[in-house]
């Protein structure tokens, strides 16, 4: 238990008194009575990217308020300077929004709380968060389907514009065949009318508005977007193009926009911008064409001039996307055109819907064909675009606008059932990525025979992969003046900017203040019979090595309370791993002291095994959940608290090195940016371990202690890659421990945190250091500006001795 001044000491959110300081000339409101030193360092180095009108990226230790800190500093920037645009704040997952939205409400009622009424009414605020269909859905019959993809399917059954026509010419809103969303309706019958005033609401918030006032929260929230202050949502609204023009495109060039827990972002990146697909994916695809053509056929009979009216959109959107000037747009509306002019602006083989469904059905053909290969093929996508028109004869052209179109022709065939057809629109995407110009380098297409890790099984696979992260982003950093980069793990901090070619104004990482070491981080380099332990290929085989791991294992089942979790590199070292285990009793004498629970690939399963360990951790009996790096649980689950009061990293967790992607993504960075292969690799590698042994301390008050098992932890070359909040907590006589002396470190280390802190640690730390009240920042203020005045002066007396040496000079 941790002593009761420091429980005090953090108990902020229970204090009577808020702050309200002065920073470097801004007034900050932030809604504790105190603040971390380097939550004061952050708002500082925020502050100075958003007055140079810039980018900036910051790593601040996990637990530390990063994200009240950023709230506070920004919402505050909004209210002293109202010409700044909209907070776009991009989280990974749901749980993150909602945190986000809590901590937002909480700044923001802070800070009513100390204007007047005439102040608050003059700046209203009013933040949102936006999300899935199916995650903010409240109409009863939708919300039954017990598969929650298919909540988008059944809302789009009950909106979809035609449905809505056929049911108002039937002239019954409630009738079986074209059942209508009640919630929709009045959405749309009110329009701009929607009542939502200045305030923060999450995704529960506006559910429950939703119902009071009968209308949809997601098209509500749709619509509020455009005049929100505060817009939190998915990381893949602002950074996937298909989302990000449906969503984001209205956003002002003012707006700041944040990317929070952004330490895989170039990973984010490179997945908006890749496709791959295989053969059951082709098979379907063709079935989708197959599909399509008979609904064609079937339209065409029943409404040709619907189809006629199609083509006519598709010539109005690419006039308003820019892909057409408007001269050609003019023409191509005239029933008597020229084909040269036809040929230029829009290709002629996508001009009609049967036409542009055959050009996709040669096309799956010919990726049916090129999929029968006997070894891996790379090629670019020249290359690809190349052997395209010279085997089937299609111009890039038509491919450039696959996507758009297929889009287009879905919507004219009144088709809702979108999930049915993902295959072909897999195969769309691929198309429109390939032909795009701007695509040409940092692309690479992979054509395997079989997965690399399963030879013998036939299993051919087609890659368009992205090689660059910085394509995905460069929109972004383009368009918004202000683009932050932040979280717990990005460390080393100097390869970001290059994998991502940004030029941040501001750029630091920042450590953690402390009354006493709250994380305990060692290096296990071998085991109790002096064999070097580590997980490297060619020891994996080796008995000693996997005996070694489990007698640490037990030991510390034994000696620590409460959770432990292990992760392993991959999902098959696990699995070998367990079953060495279970061969030498290992499994069997870690039940004795803990219960033990194991993360599978399905999700399901790890959910539930996740509930029943945290069960085991409340009830007192101890639990060890076994997880695999770069898993579900390594990046969204905190094992705070008594859920994680240990975490042993099993191994450095590399990538497959063997990946085609991931070689041919190495030469690609090695010619490009000048990036080693090692490098990479290695920052890759540490950035996972990080965020894997991060897991355990999500709070000041939260201790835990960190085991890297691994001899090759102990090089220079892999500590330096480590955050500055772990690296200042490892002491070298820790840094090359065996199993049995990480035991006894770990046994001292629990024992020296229970004990209470000494009055003279108090009086000397806890204030001076970790904690700053009001009016510790008042001083810090009046510093800052004496010292400004200060460097002012010189700065003039320097420029009236210069004027004098040189008029001086001029007489002589």
């Amino acid at each position: 238990r941790w002593p009761n001044i420091y429980i005090k000491s953090n108990r902020r959110c229970c204090g009577e008194r808020k702050m309200r300081f002065d920073l470097d000339g801004l007034e900050v409101f932030f809604p504790y009575p105190s603040i971390y030193p380097e939550q004061y360092e952050y708002m500082l180095e925020l502050k100075n990217a958003l007055d140079a009108k810039g980018h900036c990226m910051l790593e601040m230790p996990t637990g530390t308020g990063k994200t009240v800190s950023l709230l506070s500093l920004i919402t505050s920037y909004q209210y002293a300077h109202p010409e700044t645009g909209k907070l776009v704040y991009c989280t990974r997952t749901v749980p993150e929004m909602s945190q986000t939205i809590e901590e937002l409400k909480r700044v923001i009622n802070h800070r009513n709380s100390l204007l007047s009424e005439e102040q608050v009414a003059k700046n209203p605020v009013l933040g949102v968060c936006l999300s899935a269909r199916r995650n903010m859905c409240i109409h009863p019959k939708v919300m039954e389907a017990s598969d929650r993809e298919q909540v988008d399917v059944l809302c789009r059954r009950r909106t979809a514009p035609w449905v809505r026509m056929k049911a108002n010419d039937e002239g019954n809103t409630n009738s079986s065949s074209a059942a209508l969303c009640e919630f929709y309706e009045e959405y749309d019958r009110r329009g701009s009318d929607i009542p939502i005033t200045s305030g923060i609401y999450n995704l529960e918030d506006m559910q429950q508005i939703g119902r009071e006032n009968g209308w949809c929260p997601y098209f509500a929230t749709r619509h509020v977007v455009k005049f929100a202050s505060v817009i939190v949502y998915n990381y893949q609204y602002m950074l996937d193009p298909k989302v990000a023009n449906m969503v984001s495109k209205e956003l002002e060039k003012e707006c700041i926009v944040v990317f929070d827990e952004a330490h895989n972002i170039d990973n984010v990146c490179i997945e908006a911008l890749s496709v791959n697909f295989n053969r059951r994916s082709l098979e379907a695809a063709a079935a989708n064409v197959s599909k399509l053509n008979r609904l064609i056929n079937t339209e065409k009979e029943a409404d040709q001039a619907r189809l006629n009216a199609e083509y006519q959109a598709l010539v109005e959107g690419l006039t308003a996307s820019g892909a057409i000037d408007a001269t050609a747009a003019d023409v191509l509306g005239n029933p008597v055109l020229p084909d040269d002019i036809l040929d230029e602006a829009v290709p002629g083989n996508i001009r009609k819907a049967q036409h542009f469904v055959k050009l996709l059905d040669i096309i799956i053909k010919h990726l049916k064909t090129r999929m029968r290969v006997q070894r891996v093929e790379k090629e670019t996508p020249i290359a690809f675009l190349h052997n395209v028109q010279s085997t089937i004869g299609v111009e890039s052209k038509p491919l450039r606008f696959a996507y758009s179109r297929l889009n287009s022709l879905l919507r004219t065939l009144r088709i809702v059932d979108l999930e049915e057809f993902t295959p072909i629109c897999q195969v769309a995407d691929f198309l429109t990525l390939v032909a795009t110009p701007d695509y040409k380098n940092g692309f690479m297409i992979i054509i395997e025979p079989y997965d690399q890790r399963t030879p013998h099984f036939e299993d051919p696979i087609i890659q368009f992969a992205c090689l660059d992260a910085s394509l995905a982003i460069k929109p972004v950093l383009k368009r918004f003046q202000s683009v932050i980069i932040t979280s717990g793990t990005l460390s080393p901090i100097d390869l970001y900017p290059k994998l991502l070619d940004l030029q941040p104004k501001v750029r630091r990482s920042l450590s953690m203040s402390i009354v006493r070491p709250c994380i305990c981080p060692m290096i296990v380099t071998r085991g109790t019979d002096q064999t070097p332990v580590t997980s490297q290929f060619n020891a994996r085989e080796n008995k000693a090595v996997v005996r070694n791991y489990g007698a640490l294992l037990i030991d510390l089942a034994k000696s620590i309370p409460d959770g432990i979790v292990c992760f392993f590199t991959s999902y098959q070292y696990m699995e070998n791993v367990v079953t060495e285990w279970h061969e030498q009793g290992v499994l069997a004498e870690v039940l004795k002291h803990k219960l033990l629970f194991i993360e599978t690939k399905d999700v399901v399963e790890t959910t539930l095994a996740l509930d029943n360990y945290r069960r085991a951790c409340d009830c007192g009996r101890g639990a060890v959940f076994l997880s695999v790096a770069r898993g579900k649980v390594s990046e969204g689950i905190d094992f705070d608290r008594h859920y994680g009061r240990c975490v042993v990293l099993y191994g450095i967790p590399f990538q497959y090195t063997k990946s085609h992607i991931l070689l041919a993504r190495l030469e690609y960075l090695r010619r490009t940016f000048k990036i080693r292969e090692d490098e990479f690799l290695a920052f890759d590698a540490l950035r996972q371990a990080s965020q894997c042994v991060g897991r355990v301390i999500r709070s000041k008050v939260d201790y835990g202690i960190m085991i890297f098992a691994d001899k090759r932890y102990n090089n220079q070359s892999k500590r330096s890659k480590l955050p500055p909040w772990i690296t200042q907590f490892l002491e070298e006589s820790n840094a090359n421990l065996s199993t049995e002396e990480a035991v006894n470190v770990c046994k001292s280390f629990l024992k020296n945190i229970a004990q209470p802190l000494s009055s003279a640690t108090i009086s000397s730390s806890v204030q001076v250091s970790t904690l700053l009240t009001e009016e510790d920042l008042t001083k810090r203020a009046e510093t800052m500006r004496e010292a400004r005045k200060a460097r002012e002066r010189s700065e003039q007396n320097s420029d009236d001795e210069n004027e004098i040496a040189f008029k001086k000079m001029k007489k002589n």
